[in-house]
């Protein structure tokens, strides 16, 4: 299933995203299907009709995964690590799709990075690989939008990776996917500069949630970005940047000026 958070007149909203006679809907649900259960209330809205949010925001934690490509980390001039490179983003650094990614002020030189994204969806520790699919809600995109120069001149990456509006996710979590072989891409302007496979991971999604679990507790709805492509490049004030991840859709937003 598609779950969706969407806000119309009122606060935000869950429902399952589906087709209602060719028309895209949402069928609205009572309760939060990460935190508290849910069951539908018989409403279906037009998905056209309302505005999609980051599909969730975590309560806890962004955790990210560095040059988890061979080809991406050998253009950002290293080699691909023996274990995964962690690092986190607030989750204040997130927003949905649609929303804007605000350039900041510090940077000069800010880059797109397209991604597939993991939501937890219970609490675990010291998970084992085979285990990975029974505490993993489901999947989103995610664009982990970084300040490369901010990323060299600083030695370590919390603030390159952390601004607010650096985490792009959406439009929604597909519960129902394989993780292991899907296209991820990311346009710029209508520019395709991204054009990877999952299975070109180094790290598959069940290696990296059961590493991270060695060593931090992970709590429903905490994010894990699997790390990007080649290809990843700068944005400008103006440009819209989409990326999209097979199985799941598009997650488009525009980068605006910090004035």
């Amino acid at each position: 299933m598609r779950v969706a958070r969407f806000a119309g007149d009122d606060d935000p909203r869950f429902g399952l995203v589906g087709d209602e006679d060719g028309t895209p809907t949402i069928a609205v649900l009572k309760g939060d299907p990460l935190y508290a259960g849910y069951e539908l209330t018989g409403q279906k809205i037009a998905v056209d009709d309302v505005r999609l949010l980051a599909p969730v925001i975590p309560r806890s934690k962004v955790v990210c995964v560095g040059k988890n490509y061979v080809a991406h980390a050998a253009e950002m001039g290293g080699e691909v690590p023996a274990e995964p490179l962690v690092f986190l983003k607030p989750n204040t650094s997130v927003v949905g799709p649609g929303d804007p990614v605000v350039y900041p002020a510090q940077s000069s030189e800010v880059h797109h990075e397209a991604e597939l994204a993991v939501v937890i969806g219970r609490i675990c520790k010291d998970v084992a690989v085979e285990d990975v699919d029974k505490v993993v809600f489901g999947y989103t995109a995610a664009n982990d939008v970084t300040a490369r120069d901010l990323q060299r001149t600083d030695g370590q990456w919390a603030r390159a990776k952390g601004f607010d509006t650096f985490c792009p996710l959406g439009p929604w979590i597909e519960t129902n996917l394989d993780p292991s072989d899907l296209r991820v891409t990311c346009e710029v302007g209508g520019e395709l500069r991204q054009d990877g496979r999952t299975s070109d991971m180094v790290f598959s999604v069940a290696d990296i949630v059961a590493y991270v679990s060695s060593f931090m507790t992970l709590l429903p709805g905490d994010v894990i970005l699997t790390g990007t492509p080649e290809g990843v490049g700068p944005v400008q004030v103006g440009d819209t940047v989409s990326v999209t991840v097979e199985g799941i859709g598009t997650l488009s937003n525009q980068v605006v000026s910090h004035d």
